[in-house]
């Protein structure tokens, strides 16, 4: 059992429910985040990281889609830390905030104004594979006048099930998406980097990307801790055959290293050394373990 926020109250997760008939679940008329909070068993502490940055594009993602957030970012930052602090949390937990259309009516319209917002917790392990092989899937990936990739959508993660369906069918760990024209666009819920010799590269927004705070994170951890450029371009399938080493980023999964590229191995088949570095110094920023960084980390107890 575990406590979460549902229409202004913290209630039990087990005792909700939501219509059949609700739009929200029959349309995807909703936009999610996903935010993690990291304990450091040194300092007895949870630490929410990016926690500002993620409700801010919650926030965003609700505005685009004409779903509106019926709270502040400050009120969603009180409700977090309160649920955490509810659950006695002391362990690394992953928090959902979500905002769908609440109305029971048969028509997708998202001029409706009733909006239900929820916040739950999930303390299971996302993907604990120390790297994956992946496969590039035959789905393409949604374009920016379909359904924005930029946000967070519900109705934007059928994209995503169909192509993680297929490559675990073919015995791959997570799927890599191309665009309509062809070029390398993100994993199913992860941005992508490869590295080439001294450089790294990963696809412009433009390319039909969700913008990710830990895609963000790694381009500081680049050019502050490691000094090596990197190229947001467009990059072709071919590029990640080439590539000495890939990574994933997601809030989710953290820094994962790709060792495997439809079954073409990259580089040695293990994780690179640019990889683990970012990796390292990563898992450390999260943790509150840099001082440089420490404003990224919001305190729960």
């Amino acid at each position: 059992m575990a406590v979460m926020f549902d229409k202004d109250h913290f209630v039990d997760d087990r005792s909700l429910s939501v219509s059949v008939k609700n739009k929200g679940l029959n349309y995807g008329l909703g936009c999610i985040d996903g935010i993690r909070a990291f304990w450091n068993a040194g300092q007895e502490q949870l630490l929410l990281f990016r926690l500002d940055d993620h409700l801010k594009r919650f926030e965003q993602s609700g505005e685009s889609l004409f779903i509106k957030i019926p709270y502040s970012i400050e009120e969603l930052s009180y409700i977090i830390k309160k649920m955490l602090i509810i659950n006695r949390v002391t362990q690394d937990v992953y928090i959902r905030p979500i905002c769908f259309k609440d109305s029971n009516t048969l028509r997708p319209d998202l001029r409706d104004p009733f909006n239900h917002l929820a916040v739950y917790m999930d303390e299971s392990e996302y993907k604990a594979e120390p790297s994956f092989k992946v496969g590039v899937s035959s789905w393409t990936r949604i374009g920016s006048n379909m359904i924005p990739p930029q946000a967070k959508t519900t109705a934007g993660y059928m994209n995503s099930g169909l192509a993680i369906l297929e490559e675990s069918l073919n015995g791959y760990d997570e799927a890599v998406f191309l665009t309509k024209e062809g070029n390398v666009s993100e994993g199913a819920t992860e941005n992508i980097f490869i590295v080439k010799g001294n450089e790294v590269f990963t696809p412009p927004v433009s390319d039909d990307i969700l913008p990710g705070v830990t895609r963000n994170t790694v381009a500081e951890i680049l050019a502050e801790e490691l000094k090596l450029p990197l190229h947001e371009k467009s990059l072709a399938r071919f590029q990640l055959y080439d590539a000495d080493e890939i990574f994933l980023t997601g809030t989710a999964v953290g820094i994962k290293p790709v060792v495997e590229v439809d079954r073409r191995v990259i580089g040695q088949g293990k994780p690179g050394k640019v990889t683990l570095e970012i990796q390292h110094l990563y898992n450390r920023m999260v943790r509150g373990e840099m001082p440089d960084y420490l404003h990224y980390c919001t305190s729960v107890y």
